[in-house]
């Protein structure tokens, strides 16, 4: 599909851009536009799946699949953000409204920033359970499990707002093509025919602090796990603990790598058409793993989803 170029402008600054996406693949457009509905299709049903597992049985009304039915639900919305919209584009015109860009930004800060800090609650849950079993139920009160949540969310919703607060601040009067699938602040902020010195701050502050602040606290967390662990006398006992931070080790993995590995890679000058490329693992495979993790390493999620399948059938 050829990118359909025009510029509308109003006031002397753009009204409309053009996500480029991966128009400029044209023998690949119907194998990617399968490929990315086949994810989005499974992402739907997986996360959706997996809420609806956790709010249907009683047995995983816990702290854990309460971080979890989080997870999902942000997984799920943050999918729906821009998946919809990148599809649409490999058979309509590829054109997003200036008032349609900043509300995508807006959103998908919001919910990667929440999940950063959805993935250290749920860090400091396995560190709970594992190093003071007595005290679980106490410490990990619905008040406190709700509060953690609320956090995570208030937090993500201050970080998206400094972002795109300061983009809405910016004029967009040079061209109005961005080289990516959605609208992101790095690949938006080239776009600017204004300073975008006090954008890059906020970045590089919002994004240092988040993942800083994440990091760090997931890894004094399972520091901390790792110390218990290793003081467990029976090899079965080290082994069940160890199983049961497995999925969500494997999690933060995928998503901190991954997004560690998409904004290296747009760092660099003129990677911000190749950024895009890195950065499908990091929007689209991440949210699709999730719920296969949690699912298909769980034991309770298992014995909960044969449980519901035998009530619906029987």
């Amino acid at each position: 599909m050829q990118i359909w170029k025009r510029m509308t402008l109003r006031n002397n600054s753009v009204t409309e851009f053009i996500l480029v996406g991966f128009s400029d693949q044209p023998a690949l457009q119907l194998l990617l536009f399968l490929f990315f509905l086949v994810i989005y299709v499974l992402t739907v049903v997986g996360n959706l799946g997996l809420i609806t597992l956790i709010g249907l049985n009683s047995s995983l009304h816990t702290p854990m699949y309460f971080f979890l039915f989080n997870l999902s639900f942000i997984d799920f919305c943050y999918s729906c953000v821009f998946t919809p919209k990148m599809l649409n584009d490999f058979v309509s015109e590829n054109v997003i409204s200036y008032v349609g860009c900043m509300i995508q930004l807006f959103f998908f800060c919001f919910f990667v920033n929440s999940e950063c800090y959805v993935l250290v609650s749920m860090a400091y849950d396995r560190y709970v359970a594992i190093s003071n079993p007595l005290l679980y139920a106490v410490a990990m009160s619905p008040k406190v499990c709700t509060l953690l949540m609320l956090g995570s969310y208030v937090i993500g919703f201050a970080g998206a707002m400094a972002h795109t607060g300061n983009m809405l601040r910016l004029n967009f009067c040079a061209s109005n093509t961005i080289h990516h699938y959605l609208c992101e602040v790095l690949p938006l902020l080239p776009l600017s025919c204004t300073s975008t010195y006090s954008n890059k701050l906020v970045f590089f502050i919002v994004v240092g602090v988040v993942i800083t602040v994440s990091s760090i606290s997931i890894f004094i967390s399972y520091a901390l796990i790792l110390s218990t662990i290793l003081r467990i006398p029976s090899a079965e006992g080290r082994s069940k603990a160890f199983g049961t931070c497995g999925s969500h080790v494997l999690a933060v993995a995928l998503f901190f790598g991954s997004g560690a590995f998409t904004y290296l890679t747009n760092s660099f000058p003129g990677s911000m058409g190749e950024g895009r490329f890195a950065s499908v693992f990091y929007t689209n495979v991440v949210p699709l793993f999730n719920p296969l993790i949690y699912s298909l390493r769980n034991k309770d999620v298992k014995i909960a989803l044969d449980k519901t399948v035998k009530r619906v059938l029987f």
